[in-house]
């Protein structure tokens, strides 16, 4: 008897997995994880946590700047950290202390540095503003100082731009984002950066920081994270108020950013496909012997001559222990971080597009999971690469997201005309003059430089992947939106009105972390209602047939 109820208790709950496409409860048990670092990664981060908590997996994650984070990993503060730029890449800091246990870079996301920004021509939203490098380096060191500037007109021939001062916002914290920002600055405009350094204090040559130099007495404003950057943008009074951060606050705010002229003279938006044609031209280190292994040289990604490529686009990399435990990192944890890790470089990658990032190529997933096996205490899985149904991945290894990405409109190109589709969360177009139209852009043909590996692209994933609630699946930490509120902006003069505080932020950004995106197999309607009378039906065999047969079995004893 009791082996007829194990048969009917293994089949109603095979069949509840199937109608809810979700595993049962695993007796497996999860030790908590905690990291720190970029804001520029955490509403992925965030995103993949909640989502791993229906497995019973949980993954804290608080965004404190990459700097912050970088230094919390080295001190052995967290499990792991979170940052654009590797280990004595700041301010020329090759001193810069580095983690005294075995650690490694992998990379887990790829993303392109938006520029969000929040103009108005009479009463309407600009949405479809350009600006070329050399303005947009301006911008960012008070060369260039009203939206009317000349230069700024130049790159959009459709707008009648208003004589408003443009406010740069910057970041206030040691800041991935910022790194990024300045490495490209003092690689394509150094004379304008250094000149801007010099102005400020620094040495020269400038190079790459992330903890932005400003200016006294200047317009421009320094605010701490990527939620309060673009929360500074996003309010009614900061009109003329510009900032660097990732496209996905962009989106999630519903604000447009501004497309960059790459070296093709077409200018751009940051999307996932935009960023992937743009980092076929990166360059990783390779070497297994190196301790910046997999770590990224953007120089010619700047200057890659693809017209469909966004010049400005990275790659994040989490710190993680490899090899041996540390005083921090105990091999119990090993399990919890090693399919996280899984999780993310895999199903995760699926969501990258709607979160507002773009996927990893086939080369860094398995260099990826080949570095997961090395965290200390992992659970070892043999990950079948054709099952991540990753968008980039193709059967002869070139990328498939980045071939078919569609070439940008003649109205993208420098010229008399321009586009008047808005970009980034913003729906609405703004009509332009001589002769602005809407984009209409050609999909596929480009030239591919292709990335190594295989793999083919899976019909559906294994796993469900909805969003929970959850306390990981909140906004970010400190300084966000809709708590405390910078300053407004005096609408004639551009200025900053007072100190921070007051006020309420938009809100939008807050929950851009938790929003569900399901990647699970769905069941036929008629099909599941088939199974839910089955799976009834068993259960109730289970409950009354076991006393039945008893009852037949014991007349027939007595007999």
């Amino acid at each position: 008897m009791r082996r007829i109820g194990r048969v009917i208790i293994a089949a109603a709950t095979a069949l509840a997995v199937m109608m809810t496409g979700a595993p049962p409860a695993l007796a497996d048990t999860y030790v908590p994880v905690t990291g720190a670092g970029s804001t520029w990664s955490e509403n992925a981060i965030r995103q993949w946590a909640s989502n791993v908590e229906q497995y019973g997996m949980r993954v804290n994650y608080d965004g404190t700047g990459s700097t912050n984070g970088r230094n919390q990993f080295a001190s052995g503060l967290t499990d792991f950290g979170v940052s654009e730029i590797p280990y004595g890449k700041d301010d020329g800091a090759s001193t810069e202390a580095r983690p005294k246990f075995p650690f490694a870079y992998m990379p887990i996301v790829a993303g392109g540095t938006a520029f969000m920004y929040n103009l108005k021509v009479g009463n309407k939203l600009v949405t479809n503003l350009r600006l070329s490098g050399d303005t947009l380096a301006k911008i960012f060191t008070n060369v260039i100082t009203v939206w009317n500037d000349p230069a700024v007109k130049a790159d959009n021939p459709g707008l009648a731009l208003p004589a408003r001062k443009i406010v740069p916002v910057v970041r206030s914290d040691g800041s991935g984002t910022t790194a990024q920002f300045t490495t490209w600055m003092s690689n394509q405009h150094p004379n304008i950066w250094n000149a801007y350094c010099a102005k400020a204090g620094r040495k020269n040559p400038c190079g790459v920081t992330s903890l932005y130099p400003v200016i006294p007495g200047t317009a421009t404003t320094a605010q701490s994270g990527s939620q309060s950057v673009a929360g500074y943008v996003a309010q009614e009074g900061s009109q003329g108020a510009i900032t660097y951060v990732e496209y996905s606050y962009a989106l999630y705010a519903k604000f447009p950013v501004a497309k960059i002229r790459n070296a093709s003279n077409y200018y751009i938006e940051p999307t996932a496909q935009s960023v992937a044609v743009a980092l076929l031209a990166a360059q990783i280190n390779t070497n297994k012997n190196s301790p910046d292994y997999l770590t990224q040289d953007l120089r010619p990604v700047y200057n890659y001559k693809d017209k469909r490529t966004y010049p400005l686009s990275s790659y994040s990399y989490m710190l993680i222990p490899v090899d041996q435990e540390n005083s921090r990192f105990k091999v119990a944890k090993g399990k919890t971080l090693g399919d996280f890790s899984y999780y993310f470089l895999c199903e995760g990658q699926q969501q990258a597009d709607q979160l507002g990032y773009s996927p990893l190529p086939i080369n860094l997933v398995k260099a990826g999971l080949e570095q997961v096996r090395r965290i200390p205490g992992v659970a070892k899985q043999t990950v079948d690469i054709q099952k991540c149904n990753n968008p980039t991945f193709s059967k002869d290894g070139t990328n498939t997201l980045a071939k078919n990405a569609p070439f940008p409109s003649e109205c993208d190109k420098v010229g008399v005309t321009q586009c008047n589709k808005g970009t980034g969360g913003a729906e609405a177009d703004t009509p332009t003059t001589g002769g602005g139209k809407k984009p209409t852009g050609t999909a596929g043909g480009g030239t591919n430089a292709g990335t190594p590996g295989g793999g083919t692209k899976a019909s559906n994933p294994t796993k469900s992947a909805t969003a929970g609630g959850g306390t990981t699946g909140g906004g970010a930490s400190g300084g966000s939106m809709g708590t405390t509120a910078p300053a407004a902006i005096d609408p004639d003069t551009g200025q900053a009105i007072g100190g921070t505080g007051g006020g309420e932020g938009t809100g939008s950004i807050d929950s851009a972390a938790a929003i569900p995106v399901s990647v699970g197999t769905q069941v036929d309607g008629t099909l599941k209602t088939v199974l839910i009378a089955l799976a009834c039906a068993l259960l109730i065999g289970l409950t009354m047939g076991p006393p039945l047969a008893a009852r037949l079995l014991n007349r027939g004893d007595r007999r």
